[in-house]
C-alpha cells in the first residue's frame, strides 16, 4: 500500500516590514504546496525576499497575515511539544550562515541532533560519521568550528540538516559557498535522501546547477512566486 504523502503549504502569506510610508511589502499574498518526496527551487535576485519565505515555511519566522500549515495543521499553532518535534525531526535546516556551536567538535554538532530525540550516543556517532564522510568532512570530524573553513562549516551544517531523516530540507543558498565539485557532490546528497527516505527537498538558490536540477522551479519577484520553466 502507498504510503501517504506529508505535504507544507503556504495560505496567502504576506510579510511586510516597518510603519506606515517605510513599510516594505516582502511577500505578496504566497499560496504553494510542497509534498514530501519531491524537489522543488526557487530563486530570485538577491534581497527578493527568499529567505524570509524558507524561514516562515520552516516557523522560524512568523508571516504578518496568512498561515504556514503541516497535513493541513497551522504551524504557527503548534503546542511546544509539537514545535520541538517539527523542528528536530520533520523539518532540516540549512542556512546561508551555519550556526553551529562553536564549543562543540564537528562530529558533536552532528551528533546533537539524534542526541536531542534521545538516541543512544553510539548510533548517533556511527550516522554523524557516516553523513561527514558523505559531505566529504569526516577528516574534521574532531575539530571545531572555528578552525575549519566556510565551505567546510556549511559541509558539516548539512550533515547535521539531514541527521534526522527530515520530511523536508528547507536549504537556503545550500551550495553558496562550496566549489562545483563538492557542489555536486551535496545536491548528490540531497537527492539519496530523497530516494532513502522519501525526503521532500525545498532549496533557494542563484546556482542553475542547482536548482536546474530540481523537479519544480519558482520565481519569487516583487514579492510573487510564480512556476518557471527550466
Amino acid at each position: 500500500m502507498e504510503t501517504e504523502k506529508n505535504y507544507l503549504a503556504a495560505s496567502d502569506v504576506y510579510k511586510s516590514y516597518g510603519q506606515g510610508e517605510k513599510k516594505i511589502h516582502v511577500l505578496r499574498g504566497i499560496t504553494v504546496k510542497f509534498e514530501q518526496g519531491k524537489s522543488y527551487a526557487i530563486t530570485g535576485v538577491s534581497g527578493s525576499g527568499k529567505s524570509t519565505l524558507i524561514h516562515i515555511l520552516g516557523g522560524l519566522d512568523e508571516p504578518s497575515s496568512g498561515h504556514v500549515s503541516y497535513n493541513n495543521q497551522n504551524i504557527f499553532k503548534f503546542r511546544a511539544a509539537q514545535k520541538n518535534f517539527f523542528h528536530n525531526g520533520t523539518i532540516g535546516f540549512v542556512f546561508q550562515f551555519h550556526y553551529l556551536i562553536k564549543e562543540l567538535s564537528v562530529l558533536e554538532n552532528v551528533m546533537m541532533m539524534g542526541m536531542i530525540r534521545g538516541e543512544r550516543r553510539d548510533v548517533c556517532k556511527k550516522r554523524a560519521h557516516f553523513l561527514l564522510d558523505r559531505c566529504g568532512i569526516e577528516h574534521k570530524a574532531e575539530a571545531y568550528p572555528t578552525q575549519l573553513s566556510g565551505g567546510q562549516q556549511q559541509r558539516v551544517a548539512i550533515a547535521r540538516a539531514m541527521f534526522n531523516k527530515p520530511a523536508f530540507l528547507l536549504a537556503d543558498e545550500p551550495t553558496g559557498n562550496l566549489d562545483e565539485e563538492t557542489a555536486k557532490q551535496i545536491t548528490a546528497l540531497f537527492f539519496e535522501g530523497q530516494k532513502e527516505w522519501g525526503m521532500g527537498i525545498i532549496l533557494c538558490s542563484h546556482d542553475y546547477g542547482v536548482y536546474g536540477q530540481m523537479e519544480t522551479v519558482y520565481r519569487l519577484h516583487d514579492g510573487f512566486l510564480t512556476e518557471v520553466g527550466k
